[in-house]
C-alpha cells in the first residue's frame, strides 16, 4: 500500500469514527429509548440503549461508499447484498425489540429468518481444515455448521452485552486484529470492513466506556454479533485473503466459552435456558464486589492475548493451528471454576 492510499484509509476511518460519534451524541440526547433498571441490571438510572444505532448507520454509510466508489476491492456483488440484506434486516428487528421488548422466543425467530437469508444468499462454510481429511469437504452439513456459527455468535455476543464497554471494547480489539490479519494475508473487502466496523463502535464506544452514557442494546449487540460470523466466512470462502476460518472464533473464544458455559450449567441444573438471569462468568465477577471497569478491563486483556494467539494462528500450516486453542481453554476452564467456587461462597448462585 503507498503511502497516498494509507493516509486516504485513514481519512476514510477518522470520518466514519466522526460520523458515529455525532449518531452516538444524537442517540443520547434526542432518541429516548431508555434501558429501565429491574432486578437483574447492573446499571441503576434509566439510560439511553439505541446507541448501537450509531455503530449501524456508519457500517451502511461505509460499505455503501466502498460498493460505489471501490468496485476493485469487492467480493462477488451476490454475496455482498446477501450480506448487507441480512444484516439490514436483523438490525432493523432488533432496533424494533429495543422498544417494543419483545420475548426472547421472538428474537431468536427472526435471528434464524436472518440467518437463513444470508446461507440462501451461499455464504456458507463449505470446507474446513480438520484431522480427517474426510471432513474438509463439508457439503450439505456445510449449511448447518453454518447456521449454528452464526446464531452462536450472534447471541453470545448479545448474552455478553451486559457491562458497561464489554460488548463494545471487544468488538473494536476483535475489528482491529482481524483487519491486521486479513489485510497481511491479501484482504480487500473483509480489511476495510472491518475498519469500519472499527470506526463505527470507537465513535460509541467513547459514549459506553463506564459509567456508560448510553448502552448498545440488541440493534449493536446482534447485528456485531452476526456481522462478524459472517465475515468470518466470507474472509476464509469469497474474499482474496482466504483467512482461516477458525481465527474469528478464537478472536471471541472468551464470549463463546461463556455462553457455552453458562448454558450448559444452566441445562444440567435444571433451569429454563430461555429465561434471563445474572449468572454469566462476567456478571458474576462484577457481582462479586469488581467494578465494571475492572471486569471489562480484565476481558480487553483476554481479547488483546487471544488476539496475538490469531496473529500466530495465520502462521502455522494444516490442522495444527487448532492447536492454538488449548492453552486458551486450559485459562478459561481455570478462570471458570475461580469465578464459580468463589460465587458459590457468596450464594450468589
Amino acid at each position: 500500500m503507498t503511502s497516498y492510499a494509507f493516509f486516504s484509509h485513514l481519512l476514510y476511518a477518522a470520518s466514519l469514527f466522526v460520523i458515529a460519534m455525532l449518531l452516538t451524541r444524537f442517540m443520547i440526547h434526542r432518541a429516548r429509548i431508555l434501558d429501565v433498571p429491574n432486578e437483574r441490571s447492573s446499571h441503576h438510572i434509566p439510560t439511553p440503549k439505541s446507541g448501537g444505532v450509531a455503530i449501524v448507520v456508519t457500517f451502511f454509510i461505509g460499505v455503501m461508499i466502498m460498493f460505489i466508489v471501490s468496485t476493485k476491492v469487492m467480493i462477488v456483488r451476490w454475496y455482498f447484498f446477501g450480506f448487507v440484506i441480512s444484516a439490514t434486516l436483523i438490525a432493523g428487528i432488533s432496533f424494533y425489540d429495543d422498544i417494543k421488548n419483545k420475548p426472547y422466543t421472538i428474537k431468536l425467530i427472526t435471528q434464524m429468518f436472518s440467518i437463513c437469508l444470508v446461507l440462501a444468499f451461499g455464504i456458507v462454510i463449505d470446507r474446513l481444515a480438520l484431522p480427517y481429511s474426510w471432513a474438509q469437504h463439508l457439503g450439505c452439513w456445510g449449511y448447518f455448521l453454518s447456521f449454528f456459527w452464526l446464531i452462536g455468535l450472534t447471541n453470545a455476543f448479545n448474552f455478553m452485552d451486559g457491562l458497561d464497554g464489554l460488548a463494545g471494547g471487544t468488538a473494536l480489539i476483535v475489528s482491529a486484529f482481524f483487519c491486521i490479519i486479513t489485510f497481511s494475508q491479501g484482504s480487500n473487502f473483509v480489511y476495510i470492513t472491518c475498519y469500519t466496523l472499527f470506526a463505527g463502535t470507537l465513535g460509541f464506544l467513547i459514549y459506553n466506556f463506564p459509567s456508560a452514557r448510553i448502552f448498545m442494546g440488541d440493534v449493536g449487540s446482534t447485528f456485531l454479533g452476526f456481522s462478524f460470523a459472517v465475515l468470518a466466512i466470507i474472509a476464509a470462502r469469497y474474499d482474496a485473503s482466504h483467512t482461516s476460518f477458525f481465527v474469528m472464533p478464537l478472536l471471541f473464544f472468551n464470549f463463546i466459552y461463556d455462553t457455552a458455559f453458562t448454558f450448559f450449567r444452566r441445562l444440567l441444573s435444571g433451569e429454563r435456558v430461555i429465561d434471563a438471569h445474572r449468572s454469566h462468568l462476567y456478571q458474576l465477577f462484577q457481582r462479586l464486589g469488581y467494578n465494571h471497569t475492572t471486569v471489562t478491563l480484565f476481558h480487553y486483556v483476554v481479547s488483546i492475548v487471544q488476539g496475538c494467539g490469531a496473529l500466530w494462528m495465520i502462521h502455522i500450516q494444516g490442522v495444527e493451528r487448532i492447536l492454538i486453542f488449548l492453552p486458551f481453554l486450559s485459562f478459561q476452564i481455570l478462570y471458570s471454576i475461580i469465578i464459580f467456587r468463589a460465587a458459590k461462597r457468596a450464594r450468589l448462585i
